[in-house]
Protein backbone atom coordinates (compact mmCIF):
# COMPACT_ATOMS: atom_id res chain seq x y z
CA UNK A 1 0.00 0.00 0.00
CA UNK A 2 1.09 3.55 -0.75
CA UNK A 3 2.23 5.99 2.10
CA UNK A 4 -0.22 8.46 2.71
CA UNK A 5 0.49 11.90 5.04
CA UNK A 6 -1.80 11.07 7.79
CA UNK A 7 -0.85 7.22 7.77
CA UNK A 8 1.88 6.84 9.98
CA UNK A 9 2.03 2.38 10.90
CA UNK A 10 -1.03 1.38 8.78
CA UNK A 11 -1.30 -1.84 10.87
CA UNK A 12 -1.44 0.32 13.84
CA UNK A 13 -3.78 2.74 12.25
CA UNK A 14 -6.27 0.20 11.23
CA UNK A 15 -6.52 -0.73 14.86
CA UNK A 16 -7.64 2.13 16.22
CA UNK A 17 -10.61 2.18 14.46
CA UNK A 18 -14.08 0.76 15.97
CA UNK A 19 -16.58 2.36 14.74
CA UNK A 20 -18.26 1.42 11.30
CA UNK A 21 -20.93 2.08 9.52
CA UNK A 22 -22.15 -0.60 6.93
CA UNK A 23 -23.14 0.52 3.26
CA UNK A 24 -23.77 -1.85 -0.11
CA UNK A 25 -22.52 -0.88 -3.32
CA UNK A 26 -26.17 0.48 -5.46
CA UNK A 27 -26.12 -0.09 -8.76
CA UNK A 28 -26.84 3.29 -9.98
CA UNK A 29 -23.30 4.39 -7.67
CA UNK A 30 -21.32 2.61 -10.05
CA UNK A 31 -19.96 3.75 -13.47
CA UNK A 32 -20.08 2.35 -16.97
CA UNK A 33 -17.28 0.10 -16.78
CA UNK A 34 -18.83 -1.51 -13.45
CA UNK A 35 -16.82 -0.08 -10.69
CA UNK A 36 -17.62 2.38 -7.89
CA UNK A 37 -17.70 5.61 -9.02
CA UNK A 38 -15.12 7.73 -7.46
CA UNK A 39 -17.29 10.24 -6.28
CA UNK A 40 -19.54 7.66 -4.33
CA UNK A 41 -16.64 6.99 -1.04
CA UNK A 42 -17.69 10.73 -0.06
CA UNK A 43 -21.33 9.93 0.65
CA UNK A 44 -20.12 6.91 2.44
CA UNK A 45 -17.81 9.31 4.74
CA UNK A 46 -20.87 11.58 5.23
CA UNK A 47 -23.05 8.58 5.85
CA UNK A 48 -20.47 7.10 8.08
CA UNK A 49 -19.90 10.40 9.75
CA UNK A 50 -23.33 11.24 10.78
CA UNK A 51 -24.06 7.73 12.31
CA UNK A 52 -20.76 8.11 14.26
CA UNK A 53 -21.70 11.72 15.15
CA UNK A 54 -25.41 10.16 16.52
CA UNK A 55 -23.52 7.33 18.26
CA UNK A 56 -21.87 9.94 20.38
CA UNK A 57 -25.24 12.14 20.94
CA UNK A 58 -24.00 14.84 18.38
CA UNK A 59 -26.29 14.80 15.52
CA UNK A 60 -29.42 14.81 18.15
CA UNK A 61 -28.66 18.65 19.52
CA UNK A 62 -26.90 19.83 16.17
CA UNK A 63 -30.34 19.30 14.48
CA UNK A 64 -32.46 20.85 17.17
CA UNK A 65 -33.62 24.89 15.55
CA UNK A 66 -32.64 25.91 19.22
CA UNK A 67 -29.27 24.64 18.96
CA UNK A 68 -26.30 27.30 18.49
CA UNK A 69 -23.86 24.86 16.71
CA UNK A 70 -23.46 22.90 13.55
CA UNK A 71 -20.89 20.58 12.30
CA UNK A 72 -19.35 22.18 8.97
CA UNK A 73 -17.20 20.15 6.80
CA UNK A 74 -14.09 22.21 6.27
CA UNK A 75 -11.74 19.55 4.09
CA UNK A 76 -11.94 16.06 2.97
CA UNK A 77 -9.86 13.65 0.69
CA UNK A 78 -9.70 10.28 -0.72
CA UNK A 79 -7.11 7.90 -1.55
CA UNK A 80 -8.58 4.77 -4.25
CA UNK A 81 -6.61 1.27 -3.06
CA UNK A 82 -8.49 -1.11 -4.73
CA UNK A 83 -11.54 -1.12 -7.42
CA UNK A 84 -15.26 -1.73 -5.82
CA UNK A 85 -17.95 -3.16 -7.58
CA UNK A 86 -21.94 -3.11 -7.56
CA UNK A 87 -23.71 -5.24 -4.71
CA UNK A 88 -20.42 -5.42 -2.60
CA UNK A 89 -20.89 -5.05 1.14
CA UNK A 90 -18.27 -2.06 2.71
CA UNK A 91 -17.86 -1.51 6.64
CA UNK A 92 -16.98 2.36 6.40
CA UNK A 93 -15.13 3.16 9.70
CA UNK A 94 -14.65 5.98 11.01
CA UNK A 95 -12.49 7.36 14.11
CA UNK A 96 -11.41 10.85 15.54
CA UNK A 97 -8.04 10.97 14.95
CA UNK A 98 -7.28 14.60 16.80
CA UNK A 99 -9.61 16.83 18.55
CA UNK A 100 -8.77 20.85 18.21
CA UNK A 101 -10.30 23.18 19.88
CA UNK A 102 -13.69 23.61 17.41
CA UNK A 103 -12.43 20.67 14.71
CA UNK A 104 -11.40 17.34 14.94
CA UNK A 105 -9.84 15.31 12.10
CA UNK A 106 -11.90 12.60 10.95
CA UNK A 107 -9.99 9.29 9.77
CA UNK A 108 -12.03 7.04 7.34
CA UNK A 109 -11.55 3.45 6.15
CA UNK A 110 -13.27 1.13 3.54
CA UNK A 111 -12.99 -2.66 4.30
CA UNK A 112 -14.60 -5.05 2.35
CA UNK A 113 -16.03 -8.46 3.63
CA UNK A 114 -12.69 -10.02 3.22
CA UNK A 115 -11.34 -7.25 5.70
CA UNK A 116 -9.34 -5.73 2.68
CA UNK A 117 -8.56 -2.27 2.86
CA UNK A 118 -10.41 -0.55 -0.59
CA UNK A 119 -10.06 3.27 0.22
CA UNK A 120 -9.04 5.57 3.30
CA UNK A 121 -9.46 9.22 3.79
CA UNK A 122 -9.24 11.58 6.08
CA UNK A 123 -11.23 15.20 6.71
CA UNK A 124 -11.63 18.11 9.22
CA UNK A 125 -15.08 19.03 10.31
CA UNK A 126 -15.35 22.56 12.12
CA UNK A 127 -18.32 22.51 15.39
CA UNK A 128 -19.09 26.35 13.88
CA UNK A 129 -21.42 28.97 15.65
CA UNK A 130 -24.73 29.31 13.53
CA UNK A 131 -25.03 33.00 15.09
CA UNK A 132 -21.14 34.17 14.31
CA UNK A 133 -20.30 31.80 11.64
CA UNK A 134 -16.73 30.91 13.38
CA UNK A 135 -15.83 27.98 15.54
CA UNK A 136 -17.33 27.29 18.37
CA UNK A 137 -15.25 25.37 21.32
CA UNK A 138 -15.72 21.34 22.33
CA UNK A 139 -17.05 21.28 25.82
CA UNK A 140 -14.46 18.88 27.85
CA UNK A 141 -17.29 15.98 27.41
CA UNK A 142 -17.46 16.21 23.84
CA UNK A 143 -13.76 16.51 23.28
CA UNK A 144 -13.76 12.99 25.39
CA UNK A 145 -16.92 11.59 23.90
CA UNK A 146 -14.99 11.64 20.31
CA UNK A 147 -11.80 10.31 21.42
CA UNK A 148 -13.14 7.33 23.60
CA UNK A 149 -16.35 6.15 21.05
CA UNK A 150 -14.08 5.97 17.57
Amino acid sequence: MSKFSYIDQLQDWEKEFHFFHPVTVRFSETDMFGHLNNTIPFTYFEEARISFFKSVGFMQEWVKPENETIPVVADLQCDYLKQVYFGETLKIFVKANKVGTSSVDLHYMAKRENNEICFVGRGTMVHMSKKTGKGSPWTEEMKQLLLHNR
